[in-house]
């Protein structure tokens, strides 16, 4: 083990005792070799100590798999982009008139659907599921923003889009990931259905509470959510796929479907981060770029970069719902440590209390409502969670405490403290001098007209 995977190991152990996660995977690939490890236990209920090998659920990780495996079927002239998806999946019937006419595989994968994201349903474990979900839900979904028009996280879309890849090859969604990504690269401790995850040592989720962490149930997302995020892998796994979007040769996409998927397409957030084809990306301290995905089960979380050009790739896998406050440190310390770079936060910006009063008020999504309220130095945000993953009737989880913000534009905020430290958001749609929509955790809450 290099020194700098040790000190970063040990750095991993003193933030999930600090913040009581249960465990984690950490693995990096670096000058061709990959150093992974585990860190605490699998379970507070029935421990076993985490390893390298230990499956997680990868969450919305799963997205650019789903992306990869659709420019494979573009380049082998399967699927089009740019095609309106109702040519792709025949009878395909959505509430917004527009974009049952005019979506396209290219919004599903930008995240610009403009329907309802967060929106979920257990259809059972049958082949028909994800069939279902597109046939029998998407038609009731509300469109909430203009087709094209704002990015907003939009798990709904990968319905859709794996609903595509089932139709072009033939195969069930799971089936034909497999044949496309895992079997080419080697990925042999990647699954998606439970009977395959209790074969192996794996890790169940827990939530944070004030007592301590908890087991969450239930462990399954469902099948019908397997495309937005169903995989179950291992670093090594992940770290292995990663080398197939370095620069250089790839055994499954040519170099224009890699720089299809890592090119900055739409903004994220401000200026400074876009999204590709599933990959997110932003430039480091001198300008390299990192593309990134993570993600988010009931009570696991999960981080994933490439630096496509320095072939380099981190994976920190958690089984709680606060692992954010393990993954991002452990990136900033990797990038430091292997590549001397720096990914810094921007710095606050100070703006009139008028312009802190314009932005105040309750923006509402599926999953959570965010509360914006001026504060002593900045803004103080207040998240409700509503429930609603990953079942329609599945209870909201705890409610974080009061994150503060501060601007560091006019419309872009970040978070200075607390589980959502260093997460950034933006307000957005601006009418009459007050935002309609107010983007945190990648999603466009929209305001609540006052009364």
């Amino acid at each position: 083990m290099s020194e700098t995977f040790r000190n970063l190991v040990e750095h991993a152990q003193i933030l999930i005792e600090e913040h009581k996660i249960p465990g984690a995977a950490i693995g990096v690939l670096h000058d061709g070799e990959i150093e992974a490890a585990g860190v605490g236990v699998t379970s507070v209920a029935h421990p076993l100590p985490v390893t390298a090998d230990t499956r997680f659920q990868v969450g919305s990780i799963t997205k650019t798999f789903v992306g990869s495996a659709i420019m494979r079927l573009v380049e082998q002239g399967s699927l089009e982009l740019d095609a309106p998806l109702r040519q792709l999946i025949p009878g395909l019937r959505l509430r917004d008139p527009e974009a049952q006419e005019r979506a396209t595989l290219r919004h599903t994968l930008t995240h610009t659907g403009g329907w309802v994201g967060d929106f979920f349903d257990d259809l059972g474990w049958g082949d028909d599921a994800l069939r279902r979900m597109v046939e029998e839900r998407m038609p009731t979904n509300p469109q909430e923003l203009p087709l094209g028009a704002t990015f907003s996280y939009n798990n709904a879309g990968f319905y859709l889009a794996g609903r595509a890849i089932e139709l072009a090859t033939g195969q069930t969604f799971e089936a034909a990931i497999a044949d496309l990504i895992w079997r080419p690269l080697g990925l042999q401790q990647s699954c998606f259905f439970p009977e395959d995850v209790m074969l192996h040592r794996f890790a169940v989720g827990h939530i944070q509470r004030e007592a301590g962490p908890e087991v969450a149930v239930p462990w399954p997302i469902g099948r019908a959510a397997h495309a937005p995020g169903g995989i179950v892998s291992t670093v090594g796994d992940l770290l292995r796929y990663a080398q197939a979007h370095f620069s250089g040769p790839s055994p499954i996409l040519a170099a224009e479907s890699r720089t299809a998927m890592q090119t900055p397409g739409v903004s994220t957030i401000g200026d400074d981060e876009h999204v590709g084809l599933t990959w997110f990306t932003n430039a480091l301290s001198d300008g390299t770029r990192v593309i990134r995905h993570s993600g988010g089960t009931n009570g696991q979380i999960a981080g994933f970069w490439v630096v496509p050009e320095q072939h380099f790739a981190l994976a920190v896998l958690t089984n709680a719902s606060n692992g954010g406050l393990l993954t991002r440190p452990l990136y900033l310390q990797a990038i430091a440590g292997y590549l001397g770079l720096d990914d810094p936060d921007p710095a606050p910006v100070p703006l009139a209390p008028e312009h802190m009063r314009a932005v105040a008020g309750r923006y509402t999504s599926a999953l959570a409502d965010a509360i914006i309220e001026p504060g002593d130095d900045g803004l103080l945000l207040h998240m409700h969670p509503r429930g609603g993953f990953p079942r329609p009737d599945s209870p909201p989880g705890p409610t974080p405490p009061p994150t503060p913000l501060v601007f560091y534009t006019s419309t872009c905020v970040l978070a200075t403290a607390g589980p959502f430290r260093g997460g950034r958001g933006e307000f957005g749609g601006w009418q009459n001098e007050r935002p309609t929509w107010f983007r945190f955790g990648a999603r466009a809450r929209l305001r609540e007209v006052e009364a």
